[in-house]
């Protein structure tokens, strides 16, 4: 059966969470860029055509297909990021909009490129299919999401203290990768783990990028000053440092 989320996903909460990380979004967002960069190494786009970056943030993959030549639409839910992708002239065209209300003409697009947006929709199945429908008969796509299993450290640090852990729920990646390749894509799953000097740097990580947003809504009260001053005893780290360990999906036309 399709994963459906059974969250009530709040497109607005999501799009203003965004917009509050956008102007400091970079400093913070090595996890998108790295995991972009794997979804990038599958990509043979030489050939110049009409790019849509769904799910653009704050412009980083849309510079460098448009410095490839491509013409490059930056599309994202949040108005804030798409400022700051147009204040770093990172796109030919700016549109805002929703990706589970995908805008676009049926085969219009060359080239739909969507690193870690998918994750923030109801339904993986139709949303990938919306996308699909908008590519011309030749068109490509690549795509990454977040699966179920990611942000473990998170689940470990609450548990030892009694509390449920400020995580999304994701769909199970199995379930994704096999979602993937029914709709004629070529999916793979694989581990990205990040490292921080300081637990409280792992957990700024994820509000720099706005991805602090839960779909249940904030718990009252994580612990308090006394929790914060624990957690260096209670994260899982090793000699690289604090880690963040996510699960990604990837999928491209075949």
């Amino acid at each position: 059966m399709p994963y459906k989320s059974t969250s009530v996903i709040d497109k607005k909460a999501i799009a203003q969470a965004f917009s509050r990380a956008a102007k400091g979004y970079d400093q913070f967002a090595d996890f998108q860029r790295r995991v972009g960069q794997q979804l990038l190494s599958q990509c043979d786009w030489q050939i110049p055509g009409q790019l849509v970056d769904a799910g653009a943030g704050s412009g980083w993959f849309s510079r460098i297909f448009r410095e490839q030549g491509h013409s490059v639409t930056a599309f994202d839910l949040s108005i804030g990021m798409l400022q700051q992708a147009a204040a770093h002239h990172a796109a030919d065209h700016y549109v805002q909009g929703d990706l589970e209300a995908f805008p676009f003409a049926a085969q219009s697009i060359d080239y739909l490129w969507s690193n870690l947006a998918l994750q923030w929709c109801s339904d993986f199945a139709v949303t990938v299919n919306q996308l699909q429908q908008a590519l011309k008969p030749e068109g490509r796509l690549a795509i990454s999401t977040l699966a179920a299993g990611s942000l473990p450290e998170l689940d470990d640090v609450w548990q030892q203290v009694g509390r449920r852990a400020p995580v999304n729920q994701w769909e199970n990646a199995d379930s994704l990768v096999k979602t993937a390749e029914s709709l004629g894509l070529y999916a793979w799953q694989a581990p990205v783990v990040c490292y921080f000097t300081t637990p409280l740097a792992a957990l700024w990580s994820l509000k720099g990028i706005g991805a602090s947003h839960l779909h249940a809504g904030r718990q009252a009260g994580l612990g308090g000053r006394r929790f914060f001053e624990q957690l260096p005893q209670y994260w899982p780290r090793d000699e690289q440092g604090y880690r963040l360990t996510y699960q990604i999906v990837f999928g491209v036309t075949r």
